[in-house]
Parts: structure tokens; C-alpha cells; sequence
């Protein structure tokens, strides 16, 4: 399913030409855009209004991109796709961690852009899914843990966990998948909505980062579980 025209998406690069290509990518497939070349133009455009994604490059000449995803996570929820420079792994893994929702790496096929775009619109706004997730209850419970589909929040024994949007998709759909081991290809395919490269470390990273929330809050429970060959399983009682 595509996202229509009435998503508003903010692009914030310093970069004229690309920033301009990124934007009019976008229109031609019916976006509302907006674009800005920093930080402070950023915040202007936010306060001016509600937007539905921000495609945030990281090399913004007077605040870093990852600062900005940071302080842009303690006030809006608006889901974040960043741009990073080829093989950059330590801001693909530090932008995931401090909020992102997705990157991309520079340079990128315009085509990529939009089918990153339309997956993020797809998992972060319920209300945008397909006929194939009519059925999806919004509430899931795995034991202590419960899966607020609408509310995009996870519980334990009622208290909810300190998670990204990112973080989210990934652990929601390992609850939701519970005893069953899902590779790496998999987990990515059904929380990201898209295929993973073999060079990509950004869901280890996460899973390790979700296990020592999680071990924090149940005393070491150890709910993610590796499966040798297979992939990562969630065990909502060890």
C-alpha cells in the first residue's frame, strides 16, 4: 500500500541541490513537502505546524543531526528517517539509538527514498495500513508484556518501557512472533519494512541494546533469546 498525498514530510539539509532533488522526489509522488537547511529552521517549521516525517541529514553545519534526533525525541514523536554518508556505520547505529526510525545512505536511488518513506508512514500511522493488518489486534499480551499496537508502547507488569519508535517496531514484532526464531532478514522485512544487507549491524545492535533494557527490568530474565543458525526468539517467561 502507498502513502498518499496527505502525509507532510520536512527535509532538513544543508545541501541545496540535494536537499531540491530530495523535495521534488517527493512531490512527484504526491507528498506535501517543506524544506530547511538547519536545525533552527527545523524547530520554526515544527512550531509552525504538524508534520508527519522528517528526513534529517546528519552533517547540518550548526548542530550535529544526531543531537537533533536526540533533543527532537524528549518533545515529538514525528518519525525520522536519517541520511548518513556510504558506510558510515557509527551514525547509521547512533541515529537508531537515539531515535531515528530508519537511514539512508548517501548517495541513494530515488526510488529508495520513497519506498523508505512509505514504509515508515505504513508502521508508524496505523491508520495508513493496509487491508492486510485490518485483522491486527491493536492490544497484544505476552505474559507480563503487553503491545499497545495504537498507542505504540510496550508494557511490563504494566509499566511502560523508555523505547524509540525504532525500538519499538523491532521488540513489538519479536512479541508478537513469540517462540518463534526470526532471522536477521526476517525482523528486518517485519519491523522495517525492508530487506537486510549483509553488511548491516544496526539489529544486532539494537537487540543487544533491548536486551540490557529488558534485563534491567526483569533481573535478567534473558527474554531475547539467540538461535544459533536461525536468528533472535522472544520468550516472554524464560
Amino acid at each position: 500500500m502507498e502513502i498518499k498525498s496527505s502525509a507532510h514530510i520536512l527535509v532538513v539539509d544543508d545541501d541545496l541541490r540535494l536537499r531540491s532533488l530530495v523535495e521534488a522526489h517527493l512531490r512527484q509522488v504526491g507528498f506535501t513537502v517543506d524544506g530547511v537547511r538547519d536545525g533552527q529552521g527545523l524547530d520554526h517549521k515544527l512550531h509552525g505546524g504538524e508534520v508527519d516525517l522528517i528526513i534529517l541529514d546528519l552533517g547540518l553545519p550548526d548542530e550535529d543531526g544526531l543531537q537533533i534526533c536526540q533533543r527532537l525525541r524528549l518533545t515529538y514523536d514525528t518519525p525520522i528517517l536519517i541520511l548518513t554518508a556510504r558506510g558510515d556505520e557509527v551514525d547509521r547505529i547512533l541515529g537508531l539509538e537515539m531515535g531515528a526510525d530508519d537511514y539512508l545512505s548517501k548517495p541513494f536511488h530515488p526510488r529508495e527514498l520513497i519506498a523508505r518513506v512509505q514504509a515508515i508512514l505504513r508502521r508508524t500511522k496505523p491508520m495508513n495500513r493496509g487491508r492486510q493488518h485490518a485483522d491486527e489486534p491493536e492490544i497484544c499480551m505476552k505474559g507480563a508484556f503487553v503491545v499497545d499496537t495504537r498507542r505504540q508502547k510496550i508494557l511490563w507488569r504494566g509499566e511502560p518501557l523508555e523505547l524509540s519508535q525504532a525500538d519499538f517496531q523491532t521488540l513489538s514484532t519479536l512479541i508478537k512472533h513469540e517462540g518463534q526464531p526470526l532471522s536477521r532478514e526476517r525482523l528486518m522485512l517485519l519491523s522495517r519494512g525492508r530487506t537486510y544487507a549483509s553488511d548491516d549491524r544496526s539489529i544486532d545492535m539494537q537487540i543487544s541494546r533491548l536486551r540490557k533494557l529488558l534485563d534491567s527490568k526483569t533481573d535478567g530474565a534473558q527474554h531475547i533469546r539467540t538461535v544459533w543458525g536461525s536468528g533472535y526468539m522472544f520468550l516472554s517467561e524464560p
